[in-house]
């Protein structure tokens, strides 16, 4: 067994950034089943912390980044109410991108692979589907969110394209014509920016968050000036709770926070991985979170409150403002923005975790790229606008999936920090040899799988149950103290059984 963090030869570790083939063999005790230049550990890490505050505005900025911090301002809650609520909630969420940050960065292994410490070499496939299966929902569906706001632009240049927005004439798969014609642009643009590697992606992050911070403020200076900030209040859904009875709802806000980013933070390792060092990746988590986080509510909230003076209704969606603007080039300038945003977001959080994760299905077969490609084939034949506009299916869908998120997250964790005491050996993770330290039996660790099952299950249950709604907020809290305490239990076991 190869000893604790000793790295493969180096002159055999691929110098992979841009996920380009290096024509490298295979390293010395790797098997094929594990292993491909993709999931291979970094032999170089050059992100810094920059970078990583870019990839957290990618993923902050977007149209539902944006109505969602509207939204949390809508609660009922006082302006500073909201404020202690926010910054508490991605203060957690800070924490514990920190956490679940470390295996990767400190090894340059992606999350799947990360994964195999913890359930095995190949029980890890188990929480790099669930991980991936949900990238694939959302990213059909970010896709086509974003496909709307631009094909509602358009129409608004070109009203004689109208009769092609009708699903009922000019549809397929009930999809109109120009919706369509909106989707597959927005389809092969993302396309074009992930087949180019994660060099053009960092590149891409690196310019998407500060262009929508700069549309953002010039959007939230011209609503000011036109409404007059005296007219602005920030109390957008009115005051209405007192003394204690404030306190759920605040926690409630909280827990909501960390439930919209609990997606890329249980991945958060395919970036990580990438940082050169761990003190980079926290002071880019640091910026990107709640400094980036807090100044993007406080634009978000100005802007959404000078909707009601300025146009007489409240406004939350972004792509609307822009649109009911008076001159044409903002209008353009403000709808490209955004779309570029949404597609930040959508790269850095549901093209890289599946591209990776289906690839860890299959290294040999499968490589990064395809893994990502197969991911964006995948989100067409769901028919992600179908899937959106039913409410109860995308309820059921996402939801379900959603509840092995927490869990999946709480088992890592424990394992990593109080199972193996921060201690990884590298080559193990890349080796199907009984003697290997992941190899468990054949190759599952099913502690993992015996701890993930029943908590996925009972936050499945608070999320579905109707008598049990006022626990839905909470699924990824429950499922991620029942994930963590069911393991550490059957470890301990394993433990004293060895």
């Amino acid at each position: 067994m190869a000893q604790f963090s000793a790295a493969p030869d180096s002159s055999a570790i691929p110098d992979y950034e841009s996920g380009a083939p290096s024509g490298h063999a295979l390293p010395a005790g790797y098997s094929e089943r594990l292993y491909n230049e993709d999931l291979a550990p970094l032999k170089h890490q050059t992100w810094g912390a920059y970078n990583i505050f870019a990839f957290w505005m990618s993923d902050v900025h977007s149209v539902g980044g944006y109505v969602f911090a509207g939204s949390l301002f809508a609660l009922g809650l006082t302006s500073w109410q909201v404020l202690i609520a926010l910054l508490v909630g991605i203060t957690i969420v800070n924490l514990l991108c920190n956490m679940i940050a470390k295996p990767s960065q400190l090894n340059g292994v992606p999350y799947p692979v990360a994964c195999r410490a913890t359930f095995g070499v190949l029980g890890a496939n188990v929480p790099a589907v669930i991980r991936g299966l949900i990238a694939v929902a959302w990213y059909g569906i970010q896709t086509y969110l974003a496909s709307s706001a631009l094909v509602i632009v358009v129409l608004k240049f070109l009203p004689q394209l109208l009769p092609y927005a009708d699903v009922h004439h000019h549809g397929f798969m009930g999809l109109s014509t120009i919706g369509w014609a909106g989707f597959m642009l927005l389809w092969v643009l993302q396309a074009f920016v992930f087949w180019n590697g994660m060099e053009t992606i960092k590149k891409f992050i690196d310019f998407a968050g500060p262009a929508v911070y700069v549309v953002m403020f010039i959007l939230a200076g011209y609503m000011v000036w036109r409404a007059g900030w005296q007219n602005i209040g920030i109390n957008l859904g009115g005051v209405k709770y007192h003394g204690m009875e404030v306190i759920p709802v605040m926690i409630t806000a909280i827990s909501l926070v960390v439930s919209y980013f609990s997606g890329p933070m249980l991945n958060f390792g395919d970036f990580s991985r990438y940082g050169k060092s761990f003190r980079s990746v926290k002071r880019g988590n640091f910026w990107g979170l709640p400094v980036n986080f807090l100044a993007f509510s406080l634009v978000t909230v100005i802007t959404t409150a000078a909707t009601l003076p300025v146009f007489g209704e409240l406004i939350t969606d972004p792509v609307e403002t822009v649109g009911r603007i008076d001159y044409p080039t903002a209008v353009i300038l403000g709808a490209l923005t955004f779309t570029i945003a949404t597609i930040g977001i959508n790269i850095v959080a549901n093209f890289v975790s599946p591209a990776f994760d289906f690839s860890n299905v299959a290294p040999k077969l499968i490589s990064w790229r395809a893994g990502g490609m197969l991911a964006a084939v995948a989100s067409i034949f769901i028919t992600p606008w179908n899937l959106f506009n039913n409410p109860a299916v995308i309820h059921y869908t996402l939801d379900v999936l959603g509840s092995f998120i927490g869990p999946l997250y709480g088992i890592l964790i424990v394992d990593f920090f109080l199972v193996k005491r921060q201690k990884i050996v590298l080559d193990d993770l890349y080796t199907v040899s009984e003697k290997g330290a992941y190899w468990y039996h054949k190759g599952v660790n099913y502690r993992a799988v015996a701890a993930l099952l029943p908590a996925a299950l009972i936050a499945v249950i608070c999320v579905m149950v109707p008598s049990l709604d006022g626990l839905a907020n909470f699924s990824w809290f429950i499922g991620a103290g029942l994930g963590a305490v069911f393991y550490s239990v059957l470890a301990r076991k394993l433990q004293r059984s060895a």
